[in-house]
């Protein structure tokens, strides 16, 4: 989406674009519209009450291919057995099924999944959100081109517009029961 956005053949890109710093080398970003950070999983009749290299050790640890919780879990769980799913449904699914313990998955991506399927109710969120910028950005912004200053200041504008007359906090919580900024 990036080059054609540097082409010309749209204004702004509005896709839940995580803010990296190698984005930012090629777009602006406007201010953070939302935040959703990385959250473990587990199966409700987990016996599991923290997570960390301690008590995942014996377990079976999910993470999607080429996903940045794939890459956090890579450098700080290195010693974990990681088990790698082709795409997230199948990794949902083998949590289900308990073919993994635990999983590490983006905690917007996953809500729906839990929250509204038969499958999804077996299980919960464990532990803190994570955000760490090096792995998950910060969080996601609206892209433009990086000369286009005037888009760029009329979309912060109506951002925090929204922010300040409830808006924004009306259609948080009429889709989750977290805050996703």
């Amino acid at each position: 989406m990036i080059p054609n956005l540097i082409a010309k053949k749209y204004d702004a890109i509005v896709s839940s674009m995580s803010m990296s710093a190698e984005r930012r080398q090629k777009v602006a970003f406007t201010q953070r519209y939302y935040d959703s950070p990385s959250v473990f999983i587990v199966s409700k009749q987990s016996e599991l009450k923290q997570v960390n290299k301690n008590s995942l050790k014996g377990l079976k640890l999910g993470v999607t291919l080429s996903t940045s919780q794939a890459s956090y879990v890579a450098k700080h769980y290195n010693d974990i057995e990681t088990v790698v799913f082709s795409e997230s449904p199948k990794l949902y699914e083998a949590l289900a099924d308990g073919k993994v313990d635990v999983i590490l998955e983006d905690k917007l991506a996953i809500y729906d999944w839990i929250a509204n399927t038969k499958a999804g109710s077996c299980c919960k969120f464990i532990g803190d959100d994570i955000k760490d910028p090096i792995y998950f950005g910060d969080g996601a912004g609206i892209a433009v081109r990086l000369d286009d200053t005037t888009l760029l200041g009329l979309l912060n504008t109506a951002i925090d517009k929204i922010k300040a007359d409830g808006t924004y906090d009306m259609i948080n919580a009429k889709y989750f029961p977290f805050s996703i900024q």
